[in-house]
């Protein structure tokens, strides 16, 4: 994954897109909030995570495919409920970066991710 970014700094992951940590911190176990920002074009990896998680599309448009439901467009202000160990990944349809929050309860840590790829 690279070196640990600064603070204010968004991370290329291997899930093909960038990340920007906003909370995830031991003070607050409950919940982490992260930014993902994916690339014109680019599909996410398609992976679980063992907690739930909500991303919430602030700019950009694109498709989330969700377990073995239909495909769904989202555009800003939608809002994706993601239960966890669902199946799931997003793909960019824009011409422009698609960014969302996304939230998890409890916080994320990486031990919670599984690649289905």
């Amino acid at each position: 994954m690279g070196s640990k970014p600064k603070k204010g700094e968004y991370l290329w992951t291997g899930e093909r897109c960038h990340i920007l940590e906003l909370l995830n911190s031991d003070e607050f176990p409950e919940v982490s909030i992260s930014r993902a920002r994916v690339e014109p074009g680019m599909t996410t990896q398609q992976h679980a995570v063992s907690v739930h998680e909500v991303y919430v599309i602030e700019s950009g448009s694109g498709v989330m495919y969700l377990d073995d439901t239909p495909p769904r467009e989202v555009r800003p202000g939608d809002v994706v409920s993601i239960p966890a160990h669902a199946s799931q990944h997003i793909k960019n349809t824009g011409a422009e970066d698609l960014v969302f929050l996304c939230v998890c309860t409890p916080k994320f840590s990486q031990d919670c991710y599984t690649s289905l790829e």
